[in-house]
């Protein structure tokens, strides 16, 4: 072989190696084609979920919801020809490294349209789905949600930036229950996690805009762990309201063994004000009987129609989650979660049409709207930076939930 002989092999071989690095690369860290996921007749669709956790807080049930949403729709022929190819969800852990492996895999390996749903309140793959341009839709708990063009939660924003508008429905609803928030005071209790702190902040607006007068608020548990020894933290909730109990004690804790834990702690001390959270609404919670005893009398604070409603969307979801899960389906605040997600997804994939791109179906979420009386009513963009303004109270009584306030919709106010 002569000297330009093997330079020139030596040239083609380094081309055809950097080719090569080129597309593994490429392959790896991009979502890849707009259309990926989308054939002829199907859209690949998967979810990142909080399935387990160190607090025994868990959204699995979400994965139920969207099972059952897309068959009814697959069973009425999909959206312009497309069924909807669900490969089931990803369990974050509650942990964010987990949860940008999860989102990776699902668009990388799985090579998913969109990530749906998404219900894990320390959810570490916005920044990844963002650059890649990769839509996902799911309940929206934090401020890793709010103001990104692929992010569409079902219930907008519930973390806004200062300035922008935050939720009314919740401190208005508990008023309602109340007869009336003048003269009364509240406390917030949160843990150390991102959403939890923020909560503070847009939740305690919710309250103060309704007519409520804060007592107080700690951020001082760690999110991993109940305390074993409630005593502190409820000895000053006791006192916050210049040295009495307030009336109202609003747990924005993700996990059953926090809020039993306070709950059970509060009522030994002699508490006799309003409980509420929103994440209570949960009938395995209240299968242990401590659990049970701990939250009777509490309000949850869904963002739906409660199953317990009479309405006809309600009674389609129940009979959709049933059909999909048979027996053993059980009717949470997750499964609706999941449900009410997927509906808005089909609704937005209708409005991309026939010829569906990433880029198409972002276009066309990003200028949404829908009302269903299942979940009140959904906006874009309004959602990327504020909450849909609407949500229940659900009330638990002798085992029992029972409605204590329908769905409502309410004014957003500036945070």
């Amino acid at each position: 072989m002569t000297t330009s002989t093997t330079l020139r092999a030596s040239v083609l071989a380094v081309a055809a190696a950097l080719l090569a690095a080129c597309a593994t690369s490429n392959d790896a860290s991009s979502g890849g084609d707009g259309a990926a996921g989308v054939t002829g007749d199907s859209v690949k669709v998967g979810g990142v979920l909080t399935v387990t956790s160190a607090t025994g807080y868990s959204t699995g049930g979400a994965e139920l919801g969207a099972k059952a949403r897309f068959a009814r729709a697959n069973a009425e022929g999909g959206v312009h020809g497309r069924k909807i190819e669900y490969i089931g969800a990803e369990d974050d852990g509650m942990t964010p490294d987990k949860g940008a492996a999860a989102a990776r895999r699902l668009v990388q390996k799985e090579k998913v349209f969109a990530v749906l749903p998404v219900s894990a309140p320390q959810f570490g793959g916005a920044e990844f789905l963002e650059q890649q341009k990769v839509p996902w839709i799911g309940w929206a708990t934090g401020p890793f949600w709010c103001g990104k063009a692929s992010a569409f939660g079902f219930n907008g924003c519930l973390a806004p930036k200062p300035g922008q508008k935050t939720q009314t429905w919740w401190g208005n609803q508990v008023a309602a229950q109340l007869g009336g928030a003048k003269g009364r005071t509240f406390w917030l209790q949160a843990t150390d996690s991102t959403a939890s702190k923020y909560a503070i902040q847009t939740i305690g607006k919710s309250f103060t805009a309704a007519g409520f007068t804060e007592a107080g608020s700690s951020a001082a548990l760690p999110s991993q762990a109940p305390p074993q020894d409630w005593s502190p933290y409820v000895n000053k909730i006791m006192k916050s309201a210049g040295g009495k109990a307030p009336d109202v004690v609003v747990s924005v804790m993700a996990g059953g063994k926090f809020n039993t834990g306070l709950y059970a702690a509060l009522k030994k001390a002699g508490y006799k004000g309003l409980i509420t959270d929103a994440t209570s609404y949960d009938p395995k919670a209240i299968a242990d009987p401590q659990a049970r005893q701990a939250l009777d009398g509490v309000y949850a604070a869904p963002q739906f129609e409660p199953y317990e409603s009479d309405l006809p969307e309600v009674a389609k979801m129940k009979a959709d989650v049933q059909a999909a899960g048979g027996a053993s389906a059980v009717l949470d605040q997750h499964a609706a979660i999941g449900y009410w997600s997927a509906d808005v997804f089909l609704k937005m994939l209708e409005k991309a049409g026939k010829d569906l791109t990433r880029d198409s179906f972002l276009k066309a979420a990003g200028t949404f709207s829908y009302e269903n009386k299942g979940f009140g009513r959904i906006q874009f963009p309004a959602g990327k930076t504020e909450s849909n303004g609407c949500g229940a109270l659900v009330r638990l009584e002798n085992g029992t939930f029972k409605v204590a306030q329908h769905l409502k919709c309410y004014d957003n106010t500036t945070l």
